[in-house]
């Protein structure tokens, strides 16, 4: 395979991943509409807030495994250790089971300590002992996972994530709703409408649950038929000196370790600044009520929103790091820069777009999905904290390059001095300026930009890299500036004739073809890159009829 194949093979990996990531990300929109719709504010309070708890047990336990096995299982593969490879898988699943069951216990004995004395909101309980068993199911889920994009392959994973949403989504809203009325139940007077939002978390919570565990039987009914051609391997594989259970146990807690930390630091953020969100705003006199609608507006509006790009980025950092890993076997530093390179133009094209978006248009976006709700609020934080969705994704994938790179420690030192950075910006915001919500969309920015500056210069003294500025951050910039314009105009053009949601819609697809036509006439992308994609042939066909591409290019 040519160095050109071997540098679009792990993009076209990553846009499978990222394809099945939009996916998940667009059933989890429509299905978090009715879950929103369902639970109310105060419901969805509960929800973020144990979210925010099972996120944290999920980084100590699962979220860095399938990167990490990942990384060492495409190690010894592309050196022809497959031998090797399987004790890395098999040491890792010991490990995902330990810490996964471990910890799953931990949260589901100590829910109440957690809820009532750390987070300040008591009747979140029912929704994390629900959800608490998921912690270990994900663990044994992340390992597979690793395994088979250690192999070069993510079609497991794509369909696995697709299919966990799916159910996620059906168990989701119907225990929602089956769940509330149980909850109104167990009350009476005020507590009735209070126990029927906590109940609903608690069913929005088993849906994560089931669709875990049907993603695990997926991947493990997969691996069982792989497993014939995995002896195969193993049999050709004439390695001679076998890795002892003990290196790769030291191995794996070296590599594990190290992002544990990195995505711990990098990922409390969210947890940290709802505890001091809730803490502060209850000192201040706030009632639970109050502060508990508010973040729940912050989770069911704006995270939703802004997760949907951040997404595609994991997904490119998840498909990127085994091919990474692989390369520096070589040491084609040309090579190693090209992929940087790569990976970070295709993130940005995404991510620049969707923050220009979200600033200009939160308002009917988030009217045209919720449109039963008075979106002012997480309208104004979107359009405050559209930016840090630019800076998220990019430090989502310097983060997994400098991991590819085996500098393990440089994203955990990043993340915790960003984390100081950030825990006293949002302080002085919470308690100085007294700007209550608002001040977490901004502490994200400041949070995320901080990660994004001291990763590029990690990356500089690691491999001499510099980010390439005009492609991947300046014309996407004008093209996008040039999108949310001509969307907004339309917007309210529109508006006067159709009505809001017909409006909405109409400047979201003029909104995507203004932002494609800016791209190919500024240069942001090439004919080249073009043909790569999926029906590559037809955009550059179409491209050439409206005169784009004439003479360029060739």
């Amino acid at each position: 395979m040519s160095d050109k194949k071997k540098g679009t093979n792990f993009l076209m990996q990553g846009t499978i991943l990222a394809a099945a990531a939009m996916i998940t990300k667009i059933v989890g929109l429509a299905y978090r509409i009715p879950l929103t719709n369902i639970m109310g504010a105060e419901g969805n309070g509960y929800y973020g807030v144990v979210f925010q708890v099972y996120s944290l047990a999920l980084m100590l336990t699962s979220y860095s495994l399938p990167m990490a096995v990942s990384k060492l299982v495409s190690a010894r593969v592309a050196l022809g250790q497959y031998k090797n490879a399987y004790r890395v898988f098999k040491g890792a699943m010991t490990f995902g089971i330990l810490s996964g069951g471990i910890v799953s216990a931990i949260v589901f004995f100590n829910a109440r300590f957690i809820s009532e004395e750390i987070m300040k909101m008591g009747l979140s309980i029912y929704a994390l002992r629900v959800l608490s068993p998921c912690i270990l199911i994900v663990a044994i889920l992340g390992v597979l996972r690793g395994f088979f994009q250690g192999y070069g392959t993510m079609i497991p994973t794509a369909i696995s994530q697709v299919a966990e949403q799916l159910i996620n989504a059906i168990v989701s809203v119907v225990g929602a709703y089956l769940l509330m009325q149980t909850g109104r139940s167990m009350a009476s007077g005020e507590a009735k409408e209070s126990y029927g939002a906590a109940f609903a978390a608690a069913g929005g919570t088993l849906g994560t649950v089931i669709g875990a565990l049907t993603a695990l039987l997926f991947l493990l009914f997969v691996f069982t038929a792989y497993k014939t051609r995995l002896k195969r391997q193993m049999r050709r594989d004439r390695t001679r000196r076998l890795e002892s259970r003990k290196t790769i146990y030291k191995v794996l807690l070296l590599t594990i370790a190290p992002v544990i930390l990195s995505a711990t630091v990098y990922n409390i953020s969210n947890l940290i600044d709802q505890t001091m969100f809730s803490n502060i705003m209850a000192a201040q006199g706030m009632a639970e009520k109050e502060y508990s609608s508010l973040l729940g507006l912050l989770n069911g509006q704006y995270d939703t929103m802004t997760n949907i790009p951040l997404s595609v980025s994991s997904a490119l950092a998840a498909s990127f790091m085994p091919s990474l890993v692989t390369t520096m076997q070589t040491g084609n530093r040309k090579q190693i820069h090209s992929k940087i390179n790569m990976v970070s133009r295709f993130n940005m094209l995404i991510a620049i777009p969707c923050a220009a978006g979200f600033i200009t248009l939160s308002g009917p976006i988030l009217n045209l999905l919720y449109f039963n709700q008075d979106n002012a609020i997480p309208s104004l934080m979107l359009r405050i904290g559209g930016i840090s969705v630019v800076f998220f994704c990019l430090s989502t994938v310097t983060n997994a390059a400098l991991q590819g790179l085996d500098r393990m420690a440089a994203p955990v030192k990043n993340a915790a001095i960003s984390l100081v950075i950030h825990v006293v910006a949002l302080f002085i915001m919470l308690v100085v300026f007294k700007w209550e919500i608002y001040s977490i969309p901004i502490s994200k920015i400041i949070f995320a930009g901080s990660i994004c500056i001291l990763n590029a210069h990690d990356l500089r003294g690691a491999c001499g890299y510099m980010q390439e500025q005009k492609q991947t951050f300046v014309i996407p910039t004008i093209a996008s500036v040039i999108m949310g314009a001509v969307s907004l105009l339309v917007h309210l053009l529109c508006v006067l004739f159709i009505g809001e949601m017909a409006a909405a819609v109409i400047a979201i697809i003029v909104a995507v073809i203004v932002y494609g036509i800016a791209l190919v006439v500024l240069g942001g992308i090439t004919e080249e890159e073009i043909l790569s994609a999926p029906k590559g042939a037809t955009l550059v066909a179409i491209c050439r009829k409206l005169h784009l591409l004439k003479g360029r290019y060739r």
